[in-house]
């Protein structure tokens, strides 16, 4: 397997992430606004794995073969690049929000944690959503080669 076919494979796996994430992300608030805590807690404990998992994938493809250029042109591209750098500037926000949010719960500050993740929440959800849907333009619909 080449370098670029193992990149792309990557790529894909990331995809899957960003959907497990996405998944458990939607178990998770459903089960909070059941208070089924416990269940809560093991759905955003997922999708934190998920999302830890695919940064690691993330940065090991980016040393593997760099970053792609969008082959599509014009508005696409607008859009593309628009949908990127919002992608780009939440998914590193949303590093200290959630460690905060871990910190919060381990000093069981239940409120605090509340009143975090009803802002980090959408932010995370955007985040999943846009991972996906850079995948898709990137290597689905325009294909980078």
């Amino acid at each position: 397997m080449s370098t670029a076919q193992l990149g792309d494979l990557i790529a894909r796996l990331n995809a899957g992430l960003n959907f497990t994430s996405f998944a458990l992300l939607v178990a998770g608030l459903v089960f909070v606004k059941r208070r089924e805590l416990h269940r809560h807690r093991r759905a955003m404990t997922g999708a934190m794995w998920a999302s830890s998992i695919f940064l690691v994938f993330y940065l090991t493809r980016i040393a593997l073969t760099g970053t792609h250029e969008f082959a599509g042109t014009g508005a696409a591209r607008t859009a593309y690049l628009t949908i990127l750098v919002s992608h780009m500037i939440l998914a590193a926000t949303l590093v200290p929000l959630v460690l905060r949010l871990l910190y919060l719960l381990r000093r069981h500050r239940f409120s605090d944690h509340a009143r975090l993740a009803r802002w980090t929440y959408p932010i995370w959800l955007y985040v999943s959503v846009t991972g996906i849907v850079v995948y898709l333009l990137l290597y689905e619909v325009y294909g980078y080669r």
